[in-house]
């Protein structure tokens, strides 16, 4: 077994996010369907980047932003993902080693550029999502770094890139190396949308995944089910473990026959941007360190509290050394 280098070892879409505050009259005007994540081409992008007010730019795509987050939590965190050799691209990169993400992969010559992820933050603190994935969906095995993911004990894996039939192949194509180096694998089902598109790819890659991360929809959708509590006994019996968020509602935990709820974290909702994803984060360092569910879910719901509390997707460096001292 290879030594262990990392917690925590992602493979998802390399985006950068510009992020912007603005109000429902907006999204009108641009057709936008509020608080959901809409797939845009290039002169798309271009036409709402000029439209958008100033704002904030920064590396992103979902678990890109749960390694970061885990890595300000005291993880040790590596991403895998595809980027464009041009000015984003570089920034990207550059942002994610900055925050102590360690990033392996090569920028690719030529093709589409770097994806880009325009972010509209109405002032109920939902967020509408309008995503280019220019070089992103490019992803493919020859991309996976073999020794970096036998080094990792948990290799997490993001729903939004399982798309491409090269990213699905590439997706179980690293669950065979994670599994054989005796590591255990994780899956965001990222999105409703998703898993209406991917839900046969998605039941058949469940078969290598031993923790699933999911929200109310997703299960719900995952499962064809129509409530919660019948797609959480779905899911029971068919991963090890499965996390599933409910937003104020809190989180379950399943595993097997134990169930643990936790609650939210009351705050004051200013941007929802990444709550998932922090989420994810606070759940698989505290996992990595071999705490208590409790624990792991504790950590969760903090780290998600501390997302939304702010404009963004990863609370700042001071916030999350706080929540990882407590």
């Amino acid at each position: 077994m290879a030594a262990l280098r990392y917690d925590i070892i992602g493979i998802g879409n390399a985006i950068v996010d510009v992020l912007a505050l603005t109000d429902d009259d907006f999204l009108d005007r641009h057709d936008m369907r509020k608080g959901a994540m809409a797939l845009i081409d290039a002169a798309t992008a271009t036409r709402i980047s000029a439209a958008m007010p100033a704002g904030k730019t920064a590396s992103g795509g979902s678990v890109a932003n749960s390694c970061a987050v885990a890595a300000g939590l005291g993880a040790r965190v590596a991403f895998l993902g595809k980027v464009a050799d041009d000015a984003l691209g570089a920034a990207f990169a550059a942002d994610l080693r900055d925050i102590g993400v360690d990033f392996p992969s090569s920028a690719a010559n030529g093709g589409a550029p770097t994806a880009r992820c325009l972010i509209l933050v109405t002032p109920d603190g939902q967020r509408t999502m309008n995503t280019y994935l220019g070089a992103c969906v490019d992803f493919s095995a020859a991309d996976l770094d073999a020794e970096a993911i036998e080094a990792a004990a948990i290799l997490y894996l993001e729903g939004y890139l399982f798309d491409p039939p090269q990213a699905k192949a590439a997706f179980h194509a690293a669950a065979r190396l994670a599994r054989a180096a005796g590591r255990k694998v994780a899956l965001s089902l990222s999105d409703a949308f998703c898993v209406d598109r991917h839900r046969a790819g998605f039941l058949d890659l469940l078969g290598s995944v031993d923790i699933l991360f999911a929200n109310e929809a997703e299960i719900c959708a995952l499962f064809e089910q129509n409530d919660f509590d019948s797609a959480a006994n779905v899911a029971a019996q068919t991963v090890p473990l499965a996390v599933l968020t409910r937003s104020e509602a809190g989180s379950v935990i399943i595993a097997g026959a134990t169930r643990h709820h936790a609650q939210a974290v009351a705050t004051q909702v200013i941007d929802t941007t990444g709550a998932g994803d922090a989420y994810a984060a606070g759940f698989l360092t505290a996992r990595a360190r071999g705490l208590s569910l409790e624990a792991c879910a504790q950590l969760a719901s903090a780290a998600a509290a501390a997302a939304i509390a702010q404009i963004g997707a990863r609370p700042d460096a001071a916030t999350l050394a706080a929540l990882a001292a407590a």
